[in-house]
């Protein structure tokens, strides 16, 4: 069953990230690639997955006063704390090399400042607003299609999209919308979507509930005031959710469309690259459990996915390493070309240059589209999207919630997939260290938390989505660069030996 190829600076653990009492020499220390760096490709045009999608140009329109923005008035509301056979991926070529990525144009963001932990809620109110007018000339860069026969939709990439308010209000249903968001990014973008979803469309009236921020929240009681605020509000079938924020907004809102009324349509809107990359895209959506991550969900698709990449300027620079994470998996598991070109190019990624991260955005979303086409609920080849995750899964639950954020996990849990990996002589130890390497490049943990038992690993791993029939089965690297396999058969040996290295007895 195997794949075929074709903050600010992380805090560190209190310990060396490099395994213990493993029987070989310890890896030698990372070495950058020098800055030269060939180019992305041509990052113009439109770009699919599966079939082109259009993108039609915003029609200019007279001068019109905005309809309406977000209203600053927020009434506070309390928050409880409390392969099967896998299909290669097709061969694509290598990005030119014959010029550098430019420099960054952009200047280094200051950090978010969270908001205290409560739940606010919002209805929108007309009000004087600031001039906006969407641009003449779209920006949408790449177009990548999610091909689900009659449930397919877009992904649009590009700088300053939440500027267009035609891409939003072509996949708006009915005449309600509620933004789900939280307090971090309410602050940031709230209004500039309100005003893109009813510039020139009075008919849209626009209510948002605007939840605290982390993976801590993302439970049972904070998705109630979801529905409390669909339900006070007299939502019907024919409103529109929008997702507003990272992975655990888009998540939990499209788990709460997929759930109110037996299912509303959504819009998801990432602002993190974790999301950008990854979770906005596919239908996965849920909420943690106290035994376990993303154990309650559904799959349910979006109507659309916007990515507006200057979302990212106000990205701290631990939750833009987290989402490299899931960049890292994609050339790993299946294309090794894009790999090679992150090898490169990781500098400038963390730079935040605007090349470098589109087009990392975009072949990631390639990547993912193609694989959710095939195999929408997980089967077997949309599992290897896994790598990492059952080790990086059982770090978040065993530590808590939120004290490491998931790519921080799936960091650790990838080099301990690929140890593991190595010890079964499935890859070679090029592969292994090359992975290590662009993690730690990445300024990402490279070995679990101290605290993190085999003990602990065990019990909680016992759980995973994953297992079936009792049987725990791994998203493992197998033959070159590019190839891994979803199994349940390997020497149960070598997952002692990996848990034993890397973890507290």
């Amino acid at each position: 069953m195997a794949c075929n190829p074709t903050r600010r600076r992380l805090h560190q653990p209190s310990r060396e990230h490099r395994p213990r009492n493993s029987s070989r020499a310890p890896l030698p220390p990372t070495q950058l690639h020098p800055p030269q760096i060939p180019s992305p490709p041509e990052l113009s045009g439109t770009t699919t997955a599966a079939v082109a999608v259009p993108v039609p140009v915003p029609v200019s329109r007279p001068d019109h006063p905005m309809a309406a923005t977000a209203s600053s008035i927020l009434a506070a509301a309390s928050v409880s704390t409390s392969r099967a056979a896998i299909s290669p991926l097709r061969p694509r070529a290598a990005p030119a090399s014959a010029a550098a990525v430019p420099s960054s144009s952009r200047s280094s963001c200051p950090p978010l400042r969270a908001s205290p932990a409560r739940a606010f809620r919002s209805r929108v109110v007309a009000s004087a607003a600031p001039a906006m007018q969407p641009p003449a000339v779209s920006r949408v860069s790449t177009v990548v299609d999610v091909d689900l026969g009659d449930r397919s939709y877009p992904i649009y990439i590009g700088p300053g999209l939440l500027d267009e308010p035609e891409l939003l209000q072509r996949h708006v249903i009915g005449k309600r919308v509620l933004v789900v968001t939280n307090t971090t990014v309410a602050p940031l973008y709230l209004e500039k979507v309100t005003w893109a979803l009813t510039y020139q469309n009075p008919n849209v009236s626009v209510e948002s509930v605007v939840l605290p921020d982390g993976e801590k929240y993302k439970d049972m009681d904070t998705l109630m005031k979801v529905f409390d605020k669909a339900i006070e509000s007299r939502l019907d079938r024919r409103c529109t959710f929008v997702a507003l924020g990272g992975g655990v907004i888009g998540d939990m809102c499209g788990y709460a469309a997929a759930s109110f009324l037996r299912g509303v349509n959504f819009i998801q809107i990432p602002t993190t690259l974790m999301a950008q990359v990854d979770s906005s895209v596919g239908g996965k959506t849920g909420i943690n459990h106290p035994l376990g991550k993303n154990l309650i969900g559904a799959f349910y698709q979006p109507q659309c996915v916007l990515i507006d990449t200057e979302t990212l300027n106000t990205l701290p620079d631990r939750e833009l390493a987290s989402g490299v994470a899931e960049v890292v998996k994609y050339g790993l598991i299946r294309d090794a070309p894009f790999f090679e070109w992150q090898e490169k190019n990781m500098a400038e990624i963390l730079a935040r240059e605007p090349n470098a991260l589109t087009y990392a955005i975009k072949r990631s979303c390639e990547n993912k589209a193609e694989v959710v086409a095939q195999d929408e609920r997980e089967g077997g080849l949309r599992a290897t999207l896994n790598l990492g995750h059952t080790f990086g899964h059982a770090i978040e639950t065993g530590l808590g919630y939120g004290e490491w954020l998931h790519g921080e996990a799936v960091a650790a849990g990838t080099v301990m997939a690929a140890d593991m990996s190595y010890r079964l002589g499935w890859i070679d130890e090029s592969i292994q260290k090359r992975t290590f390497d662009i993690l730690e490049q990445a300024k990402l943990p490279v070995a679990p938390p101290k605290g993190m038992t085999v003990e602990k690993f065990k019990n909680i791993m016992a759980v995973d989505k994953k297992v079936a029939d009792g049987l725990l089965r791994l998203i493992l690297l197998k033959g070159p660069l590019g190839g891994c396999v979803f199994t349940g058969e390997y020497d149960r040996k070598a997952l002692d030996e990996t848990l034993r290295a890397f973890c507290d007895n």
